[in-house]
């Protein structure tokens, strides 16, 4: 699956471009007093001004298996990397076969480069902004991870990741080019005690078979989606 689209909230439009103008060298795809919108590789992100205190999620971009170093690199020139131990930041996520940097922006989102070694993606261009590939993974918050999870599956024929046993309390469905990372409410967002909230969002999904869909979420469970 492809997420084509993800549109989150933020309480500050001119300081979240700041934060990915200046520090990500991305340049607005669109921008008016209430929205603000980014071509991130595949996907289109965009920011919504809402009043509602402090919206914070958890997405991942994928970039190319071959620039992990690189992107290091490029990356901690501009903001502070995530430690994940205290000998490293860089997480090793071996069940997954991949590799993952982690740092917040503006508006206290924590955000991943991952390195997904299973896909076909080396690039042989110099890292910097245009070689992330696309949103890869957006958290999904709930009360009833197993419930939420099997209900996605089953009304959008997608799989619960391969590489990721199901648990009570974090299942991804989807596969290695898209991810919907399902967690309980109050689960610390590795690698950080940030605590896992729900906010609304909207994702637009494109599955293999070139449909696609949406899922709007806030306080979601198996319930909305029935």
């Amino acid at each position: 699956m492809k997420i084509k689209e993800l549109h989150l909230l933020t309480n500050n439009i001119d300081k979240t471009e700041t934060f990915y103008n200046t520090f990500l060298d991305l340049s607005a795809r669109q921008k008016t007093g209430k929205e603000l919108s980014y071509l991130i590789g595949n996907t289109n992100l965009k920011f919504i001004l809402s009043q509602v205190p402090e919206p914070v999620y958890h997405i991942a971009f994928d970039i190319p298996n071959n620039k992990l170093d690189e992107a290091f690199d490029w990356l901690s020139k501009k903001v502070s990397i995530l430690p994940v131990t205290p000998e490293s930041n860089i997480a090793d996520i071996k069940l997954w076969n991949a590799k993952s940097i982690y740092f917040y922006d503006n508006n206290g989102n924590l955000l991943e480069l991952i390195c997904r070694f299973d896909v076909d993606n080396q690039s042989e261009k110099i890292f910097d902004a245009s070689s992330v590939i696309s949103v890869s993974e957006i958290g999904l918050v709930t009360d009833d991870v197993p419930a939420l999870a099997i209900t996605i599956s089953e009304n959008y024929n997608l799989a619960i990741f391969h590489k990721q046993p199901a648990q009570e309390n974090f299942t991804a469905v989807g596969d290695d080019e898209g991810l919907l990372v399902i967690v309980n409410e109050n689960r610390n967002w590795f690698p950080t005690n940030q605590k896992a909230q729900s906010f609304w969002s909207k994702i637009i999904i494109e599955t293999v078979d070139g449909s696609s869909f949406e899922i709007f979420t806030d306080k979601l469970s198996a319930a909305d989606l029935n």
